[in-house]
């Protein structure tokens, strides 16, 4: 195995992934592309490397803060994957509607809102309403980087939103909480009632020791046990909060170990097809 940029270790993933399996959270940083910076080694081509390490097919590329507002990077790399690609994109309220369809043809089937942070927020909770209006028509979800405490604030609206929500990184309960936090009861009822999904992804944002992350693997059965159907799982390559970069391809075998063979197989090709609409 060839090493791959930003993933430790070379070793493939100890329990082989099925054909057509997704990773549905990934970023790519091109330098060709405003925004970047001086990055090396996040293209979509040092990606593929990863992919064939993991045994994966399928991604969904979550456009990168890096690059703000503007879409050309993530469409680079989407006209690249072909009908193995899918986008996240982030654009704002504003955006005109052709702008919309134009990414819709192009493979995005969703927009981000990162707000954990508000520092580098481009968005904020007031901008859920207005964009899920916009989305809605074109059958889009709303992926939301939220803290449990966001979630709590935004609980009234996400209930009433018109379109799906997807909740990133098992939606960052704190881990000395875990399921016992109440925004688990509030995300847990909307995926129940199929009006959002979650990821299970960023397992090292959600512990307090390091691999294999048990805090974050608590978090994970939690919701494995409410809603396997509503879950899908993503490597977050390149790991750009992370100074010292995880295996992907433990990453990997954390979620055969929290789900066992018939749910992982699931979770990595039928609710990612179903979610974003793979042929």
């Amino acid at each position: 195995m060839t090493a791959v940029p930003h993933s430790a270790g070379i070793a493939p993933p100890r329990h082989p992934v099925p054909a057509k399996a997704c990773d549905a959270h990934l970023h790519v940083l091109d330098s060709r592309f405003p925004g970047a910076g001086p990055v090396a080694g996040m293209t979509l081509a040092d990606y593929r490397l990863l992919q064939r390490r993991l045994g994966t097919s399928r991604a969904v590329l979550v456009q990168a803060k890096h690059h703000g507002t503007d879409p050309a990077a993530l469409l680079d790399a989407l006209a690249q994957l072909g009908p193995d690609g899918r986008g996240i994109a982030v654009l704002p309220p504003g955006t005109p509607d052709e702008e919309f369809r134009r990414l819709n043809d192009a493979g995005v089937r969703g927009l981000r809102l990162s707000l954990w942070n508000p520092a580098d927020a481009p968005l904020s909770l007031a901008d859920l309403a207005p964009l899920a209006a916009r989305v809605a028509p074109l059958g889009w979800h709303l992926q939301l980087h939220l803290t449990a405490a966001q979630i709590l604030e935004a609980a009234d609206v996400l209930a009433t939103l018109p379109c799906p929500v997807v909740f990133d990184h098992m939606a960052r309960l704190p881990p000395e909480d875990g399921p016992e936090h109440p925004a688990f009861a509030v995300v847990a009822r909307l995926l129940q009632s199929g009006r959002a999904w979650a990821k299970l992804s960023g397992a090292y944002l959600n512990t307090r020791s390091g691999p294999p992350y048990p805090e974050a693997g608590r978090i994970a059965r939690a919701f494995i046990a409410e809603a396997p159907e509503r879950l899908v799982w993503g490597s977050d390559w390149p790991h750009v909060t992370e100074p010292h970069k995880p295996d992907d391809a433990l990453l990997l075998d954390l979620l055969a170990e929290w789900a066992g063979p018939r749910l992982t197989d699931r979770i990595l090709v039928d609710n990612p097809a179903t979610l974003y609409g793979f042929a």
